[in-house]
């Protein structure tokens, strides 16, 4: 990810135009890769809600065969679309 890129997360309940800051669990600049704990507890990514979306329709069928048993569920995961503002180094 990058600075203005636009995401979708797992829903978080925070209003449209909010700001939100999270710790990555991965940063790569240039070639160099950090994952040590301790290093990138220096990092924080802040980003702004831009409002709830809905993902794709999953569609779930139970079927038992010469019993007439058939059942249809459906599901569909709420996100939050973010785009991230800034990701700095403390």
């Amino acid at each position: 990810m990058s600075v203005d890129d636009v995401l979708n997360i797992d829903k978080v309940s925070q209003e449209t135009g909010a700001t939100i800051t999270w710790q990555p669990i991965l940063v790569v600049d240039d070639g160099n890769v950090v994952s040590d704990a301790d290093k990138l507890s220096g990092y924080t990514v802040t980003a702004e809600v831009l409002g709830e979306t809905k993902g794709p329709k999953i569609n779930i069928m139970k079927y038992k065969n010469k019993t007439g048993y058939k059942k249809r569920q459906g599901h569909r995961q709420k996100h939050t679309q973010v785009r991230v503002t800034g990701i700095a180094a403390k």
